[in-house]
């Protein structure tokens, strides 16, 4: 269960409300990070006042878990719904590969906001994002494999927890390679310049390397 970081005032306010304000600081915390982001600018194109911002939250620490949990749990709810298709492992993998495609192109601000998570060098602050964020994507896909190697889809002596912890390391650098300049750059040495008009060449590549890495 991710920890609430907000006071109940946020809550009642209207949902769009709400939703402008964490939409304004998603663009803020991804574009100028979290040291730099700054509550005043937020608030102002927020429509708010900085005293209602902290009647909200009580730190800018909880601000950024706040934004960040809102921006992620959204991808994540899309992985989940995925995860629950009649669909054999690979079938899923690959759903996921296309959805990270689309959705990292469209919300760009969001998935960068989770790039500058990974980056943050405040370490008590990524090691309660990391705790809360990456435990519910670890059992999802733990339980994939598992399952998977019951049904006989992959090899049964596959390492369940490596293989969900690589795997999740791909969709991580595949949503990072769609959406921010470094690593768009790095995936065009890799793959060419025109790589991000060839979608279906990296799933299909994508898979292939992941069904021989399983045995399936």
């Amino acid at each position: 269960m991710v920890t609430k970081h907000f006071n109940d005032s946020f809550e009642r306010i209207s949902e769009e409300k709400r939703n402008r304000i964490l939409s304004t600081a998603i663009s803020e915390f991804a574009n100028r990070g979290f040291t730099s982001a700054n509550t005043n600018t937020i608030a102002q194109k927020a429509g708010i006042s900085v005293g209602s911002l902290y009647k909200y939250f009580e730190t800018k620490e909880d601000f950024f878990l706040t934004v960040v949990d809102h921006g992620i749990t959204q991808l994540e709810k899309t992985l989940e719904s995925v995860l629950s298709m009649d669909l054999d492992m690979f079938g899923k993998i690959e759903k996921i590969i296309r959805i990270i495609q689309t959705h990292s192109r469209i919300n760009q601000d969001i998935i960068r906001l989770y790039n500058e998570m990974t980056t943050e060098s405040n370490y008590e602050l990524i090691t309660r994002l990391s705790g809360e964020l990456e435990s519910l994507s670890a059992k999802c896909y733990i339980e994939m494999i598992n399952l998977a190697k019951k049904e006989g889809t992959i090899s049964s002596d596959v390492d369940s927890n490596l293989s969900a912890f690589l795997l999740d390391n791909i969709f991580m650098t595949l949503q990072f390679s769609y959406s921010t300049v470094y690593y768009k750059e790095r995936m065009k040495i890799y793959l060419g310049e025109d790589v991000f008009d060839k979608d279906e060449d990296v799933v299909a590549g994508v898979m292939k390397v992941i069904r021989r890495a399983l045995g399936g």
